[in-house]
């Protein structure tokens, strides 16, 4: 409310910081923040940590005015919790249901943030993509959704779920090496 209302005031003054003054987004739980909200990837291993800093897309929301009202759940470290995982499930945050009737599968990692836009918790939710995690959700919730390609978005701070990125995450080679 605090930061809604410096908005409000700076709009008031003449002053837009950009093009997303005071609008309220969600972001999804693997995504880091510098606030008082955590970043766990919906894991009790993250509980409490703190991060450095933003992240690069974070700083990006904050710099064109956004407000960030909190973090949607996910299933369990981008879904690479295990091969046999439930969509939409995480520790922290519990089971994901559908917006339409309660025993629908919400699909897809960020389901947490399709939900919350179907419900219109907020303007927009981001959410992250490696395979149909934001796609998935959003075609089951009736959303319109953008996967930009790879490379025009920065990870920078967001917990990975792919693969490709285990340099950025010690925890998913360990996992992955015990997967093969």
């Amino acid at each position: 409310m605090e930061i809604a209302a410096d908005l409000d005031s700076e709009r008031l003054s003449g002053c837009i910081r950009g093009p997303l003054h005071g609008i309220p987004i969600i972001v999804k739980d693997n995504i880091a923040t510098f606030d008082k909200m955590n970043t766990t990837a919906g894991s009790w291993a993250l509980l409490g940590a703190k991060v450095p800093r933003d992240s690069t897309v974070a700083q990006k929301l904050r710099a064109a005015g956004a407000i960030i009202l909190g973090k949607a759940n996910l299933s369990q470290w981008a879904d690479w919790r295990s091969r046999n995982s439930t969509n939409g499930w995480s520790a922290i945050g519990g089971q994901v249901y559908g917006p339409y009737y309660p025993s629908q599968d919400p699909n897809g990692s960020s389901s947490g943030s399709a939900v919350a836009s179907a419900l219109g918790l907020a303007l927009g939710c981001l959410g992250t993509e490696t395979d149909g995690s934001i796609m998935s959700p959003s075609s089951l919730e009736n959303l319109v959704s953008i996967k930009p390609s790879v490379g025009l978005t920065s990870r920078h701070l967001v917990i990975p779920r792919s693969l490709m990125d285990h340099r950025y995450n010690p925890i998913l080679v360990a996992e992955n090496e015990v997967m093969r």
